[in-house]
């Protein structure tokens, strides 16, 4: 094979690669841009722990009965569910006991009421799972082992993206100009995180 074939061949196969290159980036990003929102939302919350719950939406609210039946025998069922349904709803109602002669507690589908039947003091707390928070933490603890084989897959798969990005563009915002600045910011980053920190 003469220069100029060899020459034909290389750019043939360099165009070849890039091709690929943007074809591998593209439907990598495509197929797992849910999973990367799933991952990115429960990684906020799992960061902000300490500022919030990021499964259940805990609510707690005080307050007094003006009226409570003088001997216990009188709190019935049906007296719990008018009770409940000032707060909640007496579909909500599992079951009640006193753990205390003077104290009522009713568990509810979500929470729970405490009654001081001396005072009538009361405090309730219902708790709710926090809408697609809740089910994005789920999956990023990785219920299931079919779930971490996919996350596997996902981790590698955002790899490529990582990789497969740097080639996407040539010239002077591609890797040989502005993205090997950003890149080599991107790697600084962690690496000084690390050596101020450990």
């Amino acid at each position: 094979m003469n220069q100029a074939g060899k020459i034909t061949s290389l750019n043939f196969l360099y165009m070849n690669w890039r091709k690929l290159n943007r074809v591998l980036h593209r439907d990598f990003g495509y197929f797992f841009t849910a999973t990367t929102i799933i991952y990115a939302l429960s990684g906020i919350a799992l960061n902000h722990m300490r500022d919030w719950n990021p499964n259940y939406i805990i609510n707690n609210q005080e307050f007094n009965l003006t009226e409570v039946p003088p001997q216990q025998e009188q709190i019935n069922e049906e007296w719990v569910f008018d009770l409940v349904d000032q707060y909640d709803d007496r579909d909500n109602v599992k079951k009640f006991y006193f753990p205390k002669a003077n104290r009522l507690k009713v568990f509810l589908h979500g929470g729970t009421i405490l009654v001081d039947l001396d005072s009538g003091f009361g405090f309730i707390e219902t708790i709710r799972r926090r809408p697609i928070f809740y089910e994005a933490n789920y999956l990023h603890y990785n219920p299931g082992t079919w779930w971490t084989w996919y996350s596997d897959i996902f981790a590698g798969a955002l790899a490529l993206l990582a990789i497969t990005g740097l080639f996407i563009l040539k010239g002077k915002n591609g890797i040989t100009g502005r993205g090997a600045w950003l890149t080599i910011a991107g790697i600084i980053i962690p690496l000084a995180l690390l050596y101020f920190i450990l």
